[in-house]
């Protein structure tokens, strides 16, 4: 696999200076986000952030001719939605041009737009790497920053929340995955919400049983 040395050079020739940049400060803050939430390997967190938008400045042919080449369970709303082909073509060059095996940083490069049910801390990362980097400056980025270190499937929900949101007001279909997506996190904070059982043992002491 290309080193992260290597991966930088590459991309200072694909990529424009502002993608440049972001792809740099979404590898540091995955690098920051690894370490906190103690992911083993921060090398690698590194490198999928580098690499999460190596096609975004391919033009829609190209990018659409990779994203019909993938087998990374396209869905059929992605296969006409042109700003979501860059994550899938990313995955796709990654893999077949740059030999990347790894398929956890595929799959990183590849659902950092959309999303995922069951996603892999990796992909929690990325996709919240790429949402609180420091070149972002939409209206709550610092609100995402702070819910991105309490607790990552917190910062999950909101993302999605606001990605549901941002493409219902703008009448767009929403991908299949990104449905799955939300309605996993809702979920997990569902779960995390419930009451613990109390124990057999403790009933007992209570006359309960």
């Amino acid at each position: 696999m290309y080193s992260a040395e290597e991966i930088i050079d590459i991309l200072d020739i694909r990529l424009s200076r502002k993608r440049y940049q972001h792809s740099l400060n979404v590898a540091e803050e995955a690098g920051r986000l690894a370490e906190h939430y103690n992911y083993p390997d921060t090398e690698k967190a590194y490198i999928a952030g580098l690499l999460h938008d190596i096609c975004k400045e391919l033009s829609k042919e190209e990018q659409f001719e990779m994203v019909s080449s993938s087998d990374m369970d396209v869905t059929d709303v992605e296969l006409v939605t042109p700003p979501l082909f860059h994550a899938i073509a990313g995955a796709y060059y990654s893999e077949q041009v740059l030999h990347i095996r790894d398929e956890d940083i595929l799959n990183a490069i590849r659902y950092h737009t959309v999303g995922r049910a069951g996603m892999s801390r990796l992909e929690e990362i990325i996709y919240i790497a790429d949402l609180i980097s420091e070149d972002r400056n939409y209206k709550d980025v610092n609100k995402m920053r702070k819910y991105a270190y309490q607790s990552i499937e917190k910062a999950m929900l909101e993302a999605l929340k606001f990605s549901v949101a941002d493409v219902v007001g703008k009448g767009s279909m929403i991908p299949r995955h990104t449905i799955e997506a939300y309605n996993h996190y809702i979920q997990i904070k569902k779960k995390k919400a419930e009451p613990s059982p109390i124990p057999l043992q403790a009933l007992a002491v209570k006359g309960k049983i």
